[in-house]
């Protein structure tokens, strides 16, 4: 195996429904169904991303798909002070090629696709168990805050954000 393979990725939109797609978010969904109960799991399906306010990117390697994630345009609300914002979703990457920092360009990636639409703030709802993908937005800058968009505060999940800065 390449010990660059990260060099090798294109991000580029990719239909939700791609066999590809679905093969990464069913092994997304076995993983979440193994930390946390059905009804803590938040999940958007496969008709909810082919909505327009949703951008979805996959992680290209020539053929093959090693990672997906999607960000979805969400209109105001009291909790983000009335501003638009964009929600970071169903991030995941091939655990055969994780720690080659394919996820941390993913989300560059669902960032700008955010400040495309004119979004100044990036949003995201991360399970408590997945310290893996929490070291990887608090990385990226994400700060935690109080939930958003619905979301119930059960203390399974953590809520972060991220002001965007214009490109």
């Amino acid at each position: 195996m390449s010990t660059d393979i990260a060099a090798e990725i294109e991000f580029r939109p990719t239909r939700p429904d791609h066999p590809q797609v679905r093969a990464l978010l069913d092994a997304l969904d076995a993983y979440l169904a193994s930390l946390y109960a059905p009804e803590d799991n938040h999940i958007l399906g496969i008709e909810a991303l082919l909505e327009p306010e949703v951008t979805f990117l996959g992680a290209w390697q020539g053929e093959r798909l090693v990672g997906c994630g999607a960000v979805r345009a969400m209109p105001a609300e009291a909790e983000m002070a009335g501003a638009p914002y964009g929600e970071i979703k169903r991030m995941y990457v091939d655990p055969a090629l994780r720690g080659q920092r394919i996820a941390a360009r993913l989300l560059a990636a669902l960032e700008d696709a955010a400040r495309e639409r004119g979004l100044a703030i990036a949003t995201l709802e991360t399970g408590r168990d997945q310290h893996e993908a929490i070291r990887l937005y608090e990385r990226a800058g994400y700060v935690l805050r109080a939930s958003f968009g619905g979301y119930p505060d059960n203390g399974l999940s953590l809520f972060y954000e991220k002001r965007l800065v214009a490109a």
